[in-house]
């Protein structure tokens, strides 16, 4: 602010006040009011206890007294110390002339104009709960071009640091209330007639930061701003807590605005009394967002800009909100501009503590996985993505997997042997998972690993190809409520064998598989080697049990077969027999039927009564194996093994 020529007459301020005498003339009084009133203005700059606010009706009260805070501010403070008591004065002139005669606008205007840093923080501070003087004040300057852009960015500044703001005032004053007190103002200015403009300009700043006074105003409310808010209910009549306060003031924001739909949805959903709570703010802050997604993406868009800024930042607690809101609109981004901030931000946040978080980041980096180059690179991701398969979350289980199969399908390249037997391990179990996606990208990734591990490396991921045939075997009797379901994960389990049966070299399996003999599969597996065939039997357990009736089906036969390869095993023979015992019982008559079968046929070998017939057969299929070309051996097999059946 320039300093102008002083307009006041010169006058002999002395620092000593002078008693004034009986007779003293108008000119006299005003002179002495002048020196009393810019010696108050000194005091109040060296001041340790400026933040007193001193009431001084005799100046306030008369005509000259708004013509001196002109003048004053017209030649400028001495240094911006001053300021604060500047902003007391007027303050306190408005406060002392309810209807005044003369307008203070101008000088607020140039003194904001000129420092509008220390106005608004000295503002916050003369009247933290925004009474009547302060409601003019701050209309005042954020209605005008001059000064609405620059106090309107400090008032975001302070609503971005809960309870104190990180920057002092310029007399060195730290107000703990500053940021509620500045939702009190956003709150007041949202009343008005009219909303100004840079409301409008910077909504998408002031709307983040009241979403977060919600969460810090239930978190964290220390005594102090206890204190000043309970004086704040008292003089505007408010019934609310502070974050149940923050939270109306957004609602005023949104319809303000016109995003009243928005607000209604909320409520239907009962939203807003899921954002006033600590533990579930962050799902109503992601109930939010897909309404404001349905309103507005340009607006959206500008959020989640602003949001992504924050979170490649150390938030204090907001960074959970912060993220339910920008997965939720990330679509919204020019992903072209941004992708590799997102993907930082995603990658970070994927090694979480906390669970929801990195729940979060997998649903953010599934939305970055639809493209081919995001996608490479997030290669260097698959060793965590690997370590998340051992959550215990189905949710979780299924983003990683979809994860992880659009990896492969877009880099395909080796993985070192640590990382691929890791992997080879994890992914056996989930064949069996309820989740046919699950299922489906299970076996994919198999495949994936065994086609891609470098041939030096195959030798130690033999044993789990040995593990994966007899699962994978049983789910080709797949079935499911859709019939497209049914067909897919019967055309994932059969690849996925034939893949297993090429990595071990064994070309009768795969002979078989293609001519789609899937019964001759399990004889030729046990046949392999009578050792294994205990171990099958092990594996086969768990599918007794299964929900889907063929899958039962197919593991009683598979026992049978077993059982007739353990003859002379008595403790094999058992665990059988008791686990056969146990599904005469099923709620199936078709699987109780076959399963006292072939319970009968085992119990009758392990008693030692095997009759000719049996024995004939038994030798009849080792011929059959050690001369293929007898066809009609084939046909013979055939009938006889269905007449065990």
């Amino acid at each position: 602010m320039e300093h102008r020529a002083s307009r006041v007459p010169k006058l002999a301020c002395v620092e000593e006040e002078e008693e004034e005498g009986p007779g003293a003339t108008p000119a006299q009084e005003t002179e002495e009011m002048v020196c009393k009133f810019m010696k108050r203005i000194r005091e109040e700059e060296t001041s340790v206890t400026g933040t007193v606010v001193r009431a001084y009706p005799p100046i306030f009260k008369t005509k000259s007294s708004a013509a001196l805070l002109d003048m004053l501010v017209e030649e400028g403070p001495s240094s911006p110390k001053q300021v604060p008591a500047m902003v007391r004065y007027i303050h306190q002139w408005l406060e002392a002339n309810e209807f005044p005669e003369y307008n203070l606008y101008r000088p607020l205007l140039d003194l904001t104009e000129a420092l509008p840093a220390d106005v608004v923080m000295a503002l916050l501070r003369v009247a933290p709960s925004c009474d009547r003087a302060a409601t003019t004040m701050w209309k005042t300057i954020m209605c005008s071009c001059r000064t609405a852009e620059t106090a309107m960015l400090v008032l975001l500044d302070v609503l971005a640091n809960w309870p104190e703001h990180s920057t002092c005032t310029s007399d060195g004053d730290h107000t703990p209330v500053l940021a509620l007190a500045a939702t009190v103002v956003m709150w007041k200015i949202l009343q008005m007639p009219y909303v100004p403009h840079v409301v409008t300009v910077h909504f998408p700043r002031l709307f983040v930061h009241l979403l977060f006074q919600v969460l810090f105003s239930t978190l964290d409310m220390p005594e102090v701003a206890d204190t000043f808010w309970k004086g704040c209910q008292q003089q505007h009549g408010l019934a609310t807590d502070p974050n149940s306060f923050a939270e109306q003031t957004l609602k005023a924001l949104l319809c303000r605005l016109h995003y009243e739909d928005v607000v209604v949805a909320m409520e239907d959903k009962r939203g807003w009394d899921t954002l006033l709570c600590a533990d579930t703010h962050h799902c109503a802050v992601g109930m939010l967002a897909r309404e404001m997604h349905h309103a507005s993406k340009a607006s959206c868009s500008a959020v989640a800009f602003h949001l992504l800024g924050l979170l490649r930042k150390d938030m204090p607690c907001g960074d959970l909100a912060a993220m339910a809101f920008l997965v939720e609109i990330l679509d919204c981004l020019n992903l072209s501009e941004c992708r590799d901030s997102v993907l930082e931000v995603m990658s970070k946040n994927l090694q979480s503590e906390c669970r929801e978080m990195r729940r979060l980041a997998l649903r953010g980096l599934l939305v970055l996985g639809t493209s081919v180059s995001a996608a490479i690179r997030m290669w260097s991701l698959h060793e965590r993505l690997v370590e998340l398969l051992q959550e215990n979350d189905s949710k979780m289980l299924r983003m990683t997997m979809v994860l992880l199969s659009r990896l492969f399908l877009c880099n395909g390249a080796p993985l070192a042997s640590p990382l691929a037997l890791q992997l080879a391990g994890a992914l056996l179990p989930l064949f069996d998972n309820d989740d046919s996606q699950v299922q489906a990208c299970s076996m994919f990734i198999f495949r994936e690993i065994l086609y891609f591990s470098p041939e030096e490396e195959k030798k130690a991921l033999k044993s789990y190809v040995h593990q994966s045939l007899l699962p994978l075997l049983f789910h080709c009797h797949d079935e499911n409520q859709h019939v497209a379901e049914v067909s897919a994960a019967l055309q994932d389990s059969r690849e996925t064998l034939h893949s297993s049966a090429t990595f071990l070299h064994r070309k009768d399996l795969q002979h078989m598989l293609q001519l789609g003999q899937t019964w001759k599969f399990s004889e030729g597996l046990l046949a392999e080697d009578r050792s294994r065939a205990a171990e099958h039997v092990r594996q086969a357990l768990r599918y007794l049990e299964s929900p889907q009736e063929p899958l039962r089906e197919a593991a009683i036969r598979f026992m049978g077969m077993a059982g007739r390869r353990l003859r002379g095993q008595q403790q094999e023979l058992q665990l059988i027999c008791r686990a056969l015992e146990c599904l005469t019982k099923d709620r199936s008559s078709a699987v109780s039927a076959l399963a006292l079968e072939t319970l009968h046929v085992l119990l009758a070998i392990q008693h030692g009564r095997y009759s000719t017939m049996q024995r004939l057969q038994d030798q009849l299929r080792r011929a059959w194996r050690t001369r293929p070309r007898l066809s009609g051996l084939g046909c013979l097999l055939c009938r006889m093994t269905e007449e065990e059946s």
